[in-house]
């Protein structure tokens, strides 16, 4: 195929009206040979085989290397921010995230849910569709491809699409680092990469990471993780590669309260935020993770082999709103047996194909009293935690949930500028859940209330999940791709919601949705156009201080996105985003306390702001010197489902990176919400009428020294 080659005004008249849009992070800039490049880059996630994103029927975003080196990564969110259509911050300044693509996670209340979050092809998302990102080392990324909407190969509970962090390669010969951070609110990195080849046939790495932060612009907000990991990789005389992983992972991390609204306003005014009257003062999740993995690649002329063992076992003390869950550990384990075949069908063709089996274990996980509480003299009612340690029982719990998959995809090419994909996915998924209860958190009395016996219950689940999907992608004019796609998923409810409520229905999604792509020497350009209807939906209905999920009837999701990227010198970057999105209920009966069903449909979803900005220049000398300038918005919301009342969002959420590299030695300070804008990550207002803010973090810099070796 022909490089696109017009000139640089040509291609800023062409590509001006897709500046309002994410970037694609993940080209070179542009050399000597400007005949010969063009700004694209590949993706493995999409569709389980390398290709460029241009050729990928589908929404697709990469974060490369050089993105991910120019921020601190104390979270993923750093990397990822300003994508269209993909929201994501943290609650706490931690580890966690708030991820939300197209509108699928925006009800989980912490974690990460309807969206499959992969490390290097295995699966980090349970089959509940719950993921963790405590045992993610960010500073071991070396690249994050994101693929949105439903119909995922890899997994069941990928309604929202997939996010798949690929680390270092152990093979990797330029990774050995040393490198170090200091910051305000006593920010502190520890980053260690000690590897390489021991013989012709095999490689070690040793990596070692630490991150902690106080974060005493607030109460109750201190995080630290510490990380361990040991690869190993071997390289056998047919040039197949097993690469094998073992890591631990110790995370720890508080959960400051919620505010009021008035607090809030007190917020804006100090940019601290002490107590509040929250009861519920001392959240958090402890953890401990040991993962380990192994992935083969072998060939045997068309045919490739790519099977993948994992194990990982967690456990967690995890004090919420109402009680504390103490987990003394969950056993994870599963396969991914993969063939792909290369062979001619209607012209040149790809066969993609596979089963997998996954079991998660949890044995005799308990929630608990707080310990320590203090009481309204007037109300009687619990109103502030003194600790997060735990007192008497309130119930035990075991867990087993079992998936077996089969997945199949064809790509044909039957002429050179067009593709056809063509695959499912189908997993049958059982869940076993049983429960003894010696008592529970009343919220009507706001006060423990022991049972008079224990109460046993048991709740077995059987889901099937499907999901196909068609895609084309065709070069209508050379370096301008059009395609079309048809994809749908099922997705489960996670256990939590099961518990709360039995009855719930699995939801399924169905995307249809077209889209441009460009690629020239100097610029890239994406628009995309999908309608995403959702049977079932599970949403979450605030009670008072309790969410509930319920299956609304139809949801509807419309959308549209657009990403470019443009030179404007060999060494400036011009990058933008935008996303517009339209959720709206079609169908939806939500329960109110007190007053019973009430209809929401054609109410708007809430969370969800119909419009999202960003935009970057970005600056790389070759003498040293780098700079990157972004900025993000997102616009008013609802914040609840009855459609009240909007937050205004924030407009121009700007950070800042200076760095300068010489030889092995690199210098960077980065500087997050540089104008210091006081606003909330996140506005909620239950059926009550009450408000709860989640405050954004203040100005915060790091300077961080790294030494390659």
């Amino acid at each position: 195929m022909k490089p696109f080659t017009r000139t640089r005004r040509g291609v800023s008249a062409v590509v001006g009206p897709f500046l309002a849009a994410a970037p694609v992070y993940a080209a070179d800039p542009p050399t000597a040979d400007l005949t010969t490049t063009t700004l694209d880059t590949v993706s493995v996630t999409a569709s389980r085989v390398v290709r460029s994103t241009r050729e990928t029927p589908g929404s697709v975003a990469v974060v490369d290397e050089a993105r991910i080196e120019s921020e601190k990564m104390f979270n993923i969110k750093e990397a990822i921010r300003g994508i269209p259509g993909v929201l994501i911050d943290s609650k706490n300044g931690g580890y966690d995230v708030r991820l939300v693509i197209r509108g699928a996670g925006q009800k989980a209340n912490y974690g990460v849910r309807e969206i499959m979050v992969l490390r290097d092809g295995v699966p980090m998302t349970d089959p509940d569709s719950f993921s963790r990102f405590d045992y993610i080392d960010p500073q071991d990324i070396e690249r994050i491809e994101i693929t949105k909407g439903p119909g995922s190969l890899y997994g069941a509970g990928a309604a929202g699409g997939t996010l798949q962090i690929i680390s270092r390669s152990v093979f990797d010969p330029a990774g050995n680092r040393v490198k170090l951070g200091l910051g305000e609110f006593d920010g502190q990195m520890a980053h260690f990469r000690l590897g390489g080849e021991v013989n012709e046939s095999n490689a070690l790495s040793l990596t070692a990471s630490y991150r902690s932060q106080e974060n005493d612009w607030r109460k109750w907000n201190e995080f630290d993780t510490t990380q361990v990991s040991l690869k190993h990789g071997l390289r056998l005389e047919d040039d197949s590669t097993l690469e094998t992983e073992l890591s631990y992972s110790k995370a720890n991390m508080q959960l400051p309260a919620t505010m009021t609204e008035g607090e809030f306003e007190e917020f804006k005014a100090s940019g601290e935020q002490g107590d509040t009257v929250s009861p519920w003062q001392h959240n958090g999740r402890y953890s401990n993770i040991i993962f380990f993995n192994s992935r083969l690649e072998k060939s045997w002329g068309d045919l490739a082999f790519k099977p993948r063992l994992y194990y990982n076992h967690w456990d967690h003390y995890h004090p919420v709103t109402g009680s504390i869950n103490d987990n003394p550990g969950t056993d994870v384990a599963g396969g991914d047996l993969e063939f792909v075949f290369d062979h001619v069908l209607f012209g040149p063709s790809t066969l993609v194909s596979g089963v997998t089996g996954r079991l998660d274990d949890t044995d005799d996980a308990r929630k608990y009293k707080y310990a320590d509480v203090a009481y309204n003299a007037f109300s009687g009612r619990i109103a502030e935690t003194l600790s997060d340690r735990s007192g008497d029982l309130l119930q035990r719990q075991s867990t087993s949930n079992r998936v077996l998959g089969v997945y199949l995809q064809e790509t044909v090419h039957p002429r050179e500028a067009l593709s056809i994909d063509v695959g499912f996915r189908f997993d049958h998924s059982d869940l076993d859940i049983d429960t003894t209860m010696y008592g529970e958190y009343d919220w009507g009395r706001g006060d423990y209330v022991d049972f008079p016996s224990p109460v046993q219950i048991s709740t077995d689940k059987t889901f099937n999940l499907f999901s196909p999907r068609i895609g084309l992608t065709y070069e209508f004019v050379e370096g301008w791709n059009a395609y079309a796609l048809f994809a749908q998923s099922d997705q489960l409810p996670s256990d939590n919601e099961i518990i709360e409520n039995p009855g719930l229905d699995a939801s399924t999604a169905t995307n249809f949705e077209i889209g441009l792509k460009g690629r020239g020497r100097d610029w890239s350009a994406d628009m995309a156009l999908y309608r995403t209807e959702v049977k079932d939906e599970i949403v979450s209905v605030l009670n008072g201080w309790v969410t509930e999920f319920e299956n609304a009837g139809e949801t509807l999701k419309i959308g549209f996105e657009a990403a470019g990227q443009l030179y404007l010198t060999d060494h400036l970057q011009l990058e933008g985003g935008y996303a517009y999105s339209d959720y709206t209920f079609e169908e939806f009966m939500e329960p109110v306390y007190g007053v019973g069903n009430v209809d929401r449909s054609d109410n708007q979803i809430p969370y969800i702001p119909r419009h999202q900005y960003s935009l970057a220049l970005a600056y790389d000398h070759p003498a040293g010197f780098k700079a990157r300038l972004a900025a993000d918005s997102w616009g008013s919301y609802y914040m609840d489902n009855a459609n009240t009342e909007k937050y205004a969002g924030y407009d121009f959420l700007t950070s800042l990176m200076l760095g300068y590299e010489a030889g092995p030695h690199s210098l960077t300070l980065n500087v997050d919400n540089l104008f210091d804008k006081r606003y909330a990550v996140e506005v909620k207002k239950n059926t009550s009428g009450v408000k709860s803010y989640y405050a954004g973090a203040p100005r915060s810099t790091m300077l961080t020294y790294r030494y390659t070796f």
